[in-house]
């Protein structure tokens, strides 16, 4: 067995420079084969007039990875029958939006509780906390 240096030994993903298996199959990582996908598949919506079901026949993927997409509003794209945007339903007040989960008034509803949440967190935290005292022991 053919020992080498500390970082002789082992492949590097040709895009991102991430350690790869030796075992790995290819040259660029898993990450970076997701966003070559997704740039191709982009390209593809943006120079086709396409639906849903054409992109997962072109590209041989999962119709619940296009819709994933469709939802976290990293893609969208006209219905080609109807000549219209494809609309969803907002999931806090049931709107209809054309991408991602939230409308942009419960997105910024649902932001601003985040932010009060933190705060009141933050606010509890600051208080001056005694441990491994027994009580009345200071």
């Amino acid at each position: 067995m053919r020992h080498k240096g500390l970082f002789e030994d082992y492949k590097y993903c040709e895009i991102c420079r991430r350690p790869l298996a030796l075992d790995h199959e290819g040259k660029i990582c898993q990450l970076c084969e997701e966003q070559a996908l997704f740039m191709r598949v982009k390209e593809f919506i943006r120079e086709n007039d396409v639906t849903e079901y054409d992109v997962v026949e072109e590209f041989h993927i999962p119709l619940s990875r296009v819709k994933h997409w469709i939802r976290e509003g990293r893609i969208e794209y006209k219905d080609k029958e109807l000549n219209k945007r494809i609309s969803y339903n907002c999931q806090g007040c049931g709107a209809q939006i054309s991408f991602g989960t939230l409308c942009a008034k419960c997105l910024k509803q649902s932001n601003m509780e985040v932010h009060a949440a933190a705060m009141l967190t933050s606010n509890a935290q600051t208080r001056m906390r005694f441990l491994d005292n027994a009580e009345g022991e200071q």
